[in-house]
């Protein structure tokens, strides 16, 4: 189950959230009593509770908000005890001095904010020792390993053990901890109250991960980037598996570049990872984990989505295919699908979207040229698809007949920027933005209102989301689903 937590400065504030969080379904919350300000009322927050609770006044060394006297402290733990608490949290240094009475459950923690220490095993057997209804340990994770190292920690104690790494890098253990054994994982009232790094939202662990149907069973899929926390990937294919019935969750993997090897050989089989999305900075890297690459991926020197069958490791760039549809859109119907023989293309950028949509082009025989901020990497695609490059400054000298951004410039949170100025957008351009959020950035704005025909990201993500899934399930999705659903989350609203 999920257990939420709530950190307010006052008890009426505590109250009312405790109750609408009840009433929204939470089965169980965790009050931290270290968030409220002024004298402790336990009684007050006890007597009429909604819902079981568990008592928590955490230490600033632990990652809480008390810096007052430690005997202070204990004494209230003692009182939530004999005040009838459902569950007390007991850092393992002090559990000894905190006596077992009535009900209430023991919850014996350990939080290491720097590291997931090497001897995990041995920390459990030291905390098995002082008396535990449940063990929680939780760790800063600072590689995917240490995600598979808590929870096979969980799934083999014979206590019940909550074992969760904290950090964008460890919010697979936080979604998949009931699969592992773990009694509990831990959310957040809201995706904005966050009490620790990598907590995730209560209504996200319910509507987005559907948290307590996830079974031994559930086949595992995911988005690995760095960073990874900006992703919308999981809401479109978990909306996806939601409406096709399908026993699947798609997750977020934070995987440094340092890291990717494991991830891919070790972290996904011991996982039993079926398939991946590739994205910043890893499409170039991750072609060399893929044993059978389709032509695309062949070309471009990059992929975007990976799948583990028993085939071995397929990859298939679907950036290529979603960039030239979603350019048709806005083509005459006479270009549709067809040569692009004497049309000037300027790509804006030079990774992996870039390299794709470079590839996808020359196919199509069209004149591209290449302009990106880093010199060196623009003369490199340059040469590797025998195109023209010319400098970042002097892309403005440049009147294409169709312009693409494959940038992140003009990306959420930077909306006011863009990478190209709008005294060089012609009318007769075709601009094509690959940034989808927002999906009105200031290039697409600025173009609309020169009278350029405008293609925006939001086409180009769907259409790569939903081949995506495709090659994941071996069925179609329906991209307007994917289309809504990605508008709904970014707060985007389209008009042509």
């Amino acid at each position: 189950m999920i257990c939420v937590s709530i950190g307010r400065g006052r008890h009426k504030h505590v109250i009312a959230e405790h109750k609408h969080l009840v009433e929204q379904g939470a089965p169980l919350c965790e009050l931290r009593l270290d968030y409220i300000n002024g004298t402790i009322k336990l009684r007050r927050l006890l007597e009429n509770r909604p819902g079981p609770v568990v008592i928590t006044y955490r230490r600033e060394r632990d990652g809480g908000r008390y810096s007052g006297d430690e005997q202070d402290r204990q004494m209230i733990l003692r009182t939530a005890i004999a005040e009838g608490a459902d569950y007390v949290d007991l850092e393992e240094d002090i559990a000894a001095n905190v006596p077992r009475y009535g009900k209430t459950k023991r919850i014996i923690s350990y939080h290491n904010f720097r590291e997931t220490p090497a001897d995990l095993e041995g920390l459990h057997r030291r905390m098995q020792q002082l008396d535990p209804d449940i063990v929680k340990i939780a760790t800063m994770a600072n590689s995917p390993q240490d995600n598979v190292r808590i929870l096979e920690l969980a799934r083999n104690s014979k206590i019940p053990t909550i074992g969760l790494c904290m950090g964008d890098m460890g919010m697979p253990s936080r979604i998949l901890g009931g699969r592992f054994g773990c009694p509990f994982t831990y959310a957040t009232s809201s995706n904005e109250r966050t009490l620790a790094p990598g907590q995730i939202g209560f209504r996200q662990m319910v509507d987005l991960y559907r948290y307590e149907e996830i079974t031994d069973e559930t086949e595992l899929y995911g988005v690995v980037a760095d960073p990874v926390g900006h992703s919308l990937s999981p809401h479109l294919h978990n909306a996806a598996f939601a409406e096709q019935g399908m026993n699947r969750r798609y997750l977020p993997f934070r995987v440094p570049r340092e890291h990717l090897s494991v991830f891919f050989n070790e972290v996904c089989p011991q996982l039993g990872v079926k398939g991946l999305s590739v994205t910043i900075p890893h499409k170039e890297a991750a072609a060399q984990f893929v044993k059978n690459p389709d032509d695309a991926v062949k070309g471009v020197g990059a992929t975007n989505t990976v799948v583990f069958d028993e085939n071995g490791t397929s990859g298939y760039n679907t950036d290529c295919d979603s960039a030239m549809e979603s350019l048709d859109t806005a083509l005459p119907p006479e270009l549709r699908g067809g040569s692009l023989e004497g049309k000037r293309v300027l790509i804006l950028g030079s990774g992996g979207v870039a390299r794709g949509i470079v590839w996808a082009l020359k196919q199509r025989e069209a004149n591209v040229i290449i302009t990106s901020r880093t010199k060196e990497n623009a003369e490199e695609l340059a040469v590797h698809f025998k195109c023209r490059s010319i400098h970042w400054d002097d892309r403005g000298s440049v009147v294409p007949d169709i312009l693409i951004n494959g940038t992140p410039v003009g990306m959420h949170p930077n909306v006011n920027e863009t990478p190209f100025d709008k005294r060089w957008i012609k009318p007769s351009m075709v601009v094509f933005d690959t940034v989808y959020n927002p999906e009105q950035t200031l290039l697409v704005k600025e173009a609309r209102a020169t009278g350029a025909r405008v293609v925006t990201g939001v086409e180009m993500f769907v259409r790569q989301a939903a081949l995506q899934f495709k090659h994941f399930t071996g069925v179609e999705t329906s991209r307007e689903l994917m289309r809504s659903t990605l508008k709904r989350i970014t707060g985007a609203v389209r008009t042509n």
